[in-house]
């Protein structure tokens, strides 16, 4: 049985509820995206309630190969370094802005600042010895 790729090339701004509603269940969202389903008299109800948003070709299947799997599984080795490697720049990132913040936040709360506190962000020695 070959299935059928739908594709929306309409926006679905300004349509009605059930015909954004169909949309989704067909699994469009975007202008351009497309979707492989299964020819089925369910899929082609749906299609029928909005040809004027989608485009439908039909696609025969073909035998999957052993030798698709074996790249599938290399591209798979190849995106865990490049997310470890990734990662790795992250947690740098992340701890030379924990630096700054740090940094930052020991200025601000230095002897004589806006606020009048101390270096532990209370108010002075004096103020404290007023209130007494």
């Amino acid at each position: 049985m070959p299935d059928l790729v739908v594709t929306q090339v309409r926006s679905s701004i300004g349509a009605k509820p059930k015909h954004r509603g169909t949309l989704r269940a067909l699994g469009l969202g975007r202008i351009g995206k497309s979707n492989t389903l299964p020819d089925r008299p369910e899929i082609r109800g749906m299609i029928a309630k909005v040809p004027h948003m989608i485009k439908v070709d039909e696609e025969a299947e073909a035998a999957p190969a052993k030798k698709t799997t074996a790249k599938k599984a290399t591209a798979k080795k190849t995106t865990a370094k490049k997310t470890t490697a990734k990662k790795a720049t992250a947690t740098k990132a992340t701890a030379a802005q924990a630096k700054a913040i740090a940094k930052r936040t020991t200025t601000k709360r230095g002897v004589g600042s806006a606020d009048g506190g101390d270096a532990e962000g209370g108010a002075s020695t004096e103020a404290k010895e007023r209130q007494r």
